[in-house]
């Protein structure tokens, strides 16, 4: 955790930058999350009018656009940050676990309407892909957060909707895009064989979590 908790966006775009990944939420390990890390004035309050404020929750956005860093579902299916720097690694060891999607597969259908429509939101993006009946939401955020997983794809934006004022309100929606799309072909595929990425990725866990057992560590990589 940082010496002092953290009161900003930039703040918090620095230390990112620092321990280089990073859960949006806490997720059992102790400190290691933004939501443990900020003010308590940054996380969730409800107000009496029955809304509610969530300074955190709304950084989201402006931390891709000024970082550049990678956001998605990538350890055990919740969200976190990843800097540009432990991109490559993380990105190149996932996809040795998870190959690409066979063909015809629905995995493959959803990243080819991406590389097509270069992204959609994700509502979009479950239509595109003909996931319109009941019941379907939850299956297609299913495949969606096993290819986030795999490091196939990421969240580029948030887009909320607007009131008749013109005020944004609302969780948002995820903007999904592919990590060639967003950052380029080089940054998923380093100069580096998926165990030399993975010793990488393992000693810089063994860095910002060094109370942690080597098991627990290992265990965040799958």
């Amino acid at each position: 955790m940082p010496k002092e908790l953290i009161h900003s966006c930039p703040e918090l775009i620095e230390y990112i930058g620092q321990v280089g990944m990073l859960p949006l939420l806490s997720m059992g390990i102790t400190g290691w999350s933004a939501e443990e890390v900020t003010d308590e004035e940054c996380q969730y309050t409800r107000l009496p009018d029955g809304g509610w404020e969530w300074p955190l929750w709304e950084w989201k956005g402006a931390i891709l656009q000024e970082s550049g860093c990678a956001y998605g579902k990538f350890f055990r299916g919740k969200a976190a940050f990843i800097s540009r720097e432990w991109w490559p690694d993380f990105c190149n060891y996932r996809r040795s676990l998870f190959p690409y999607p066979e063909e015809g597969s629905i995995e493959e259908t959803i990243l080819d309407v991406l590389k097509i429509e270069g992204h959609q939101i994700t509502r979009k993006l479950r239509a595109s892909c003909g996931f319109t009946g009941p019941k379907m939401r939850s299956r297609f955020d299913a495949y969606i957060t096993r290819l986030q997983m795999a490091g196939y794809i990421v969240t580029e934006d948030f887009v909320y909707p607007r009131d008749s004022h013109g005020r944004e309100y609302g969780w948002g929606w995820s903007l999904l895009t592919t990590p060639e799309t967003l950052f380029g072909r080089e940054a998923c595929h380093p100069e580096r064989t998926p165990q030399e990425s993975r010793e990488r990725l393992l000693g810089q866990l063994r860095k910002i979590l060094p109370h942690e057992s080597e098991k627990t560590l290992e265990a965040l990589l799958k």
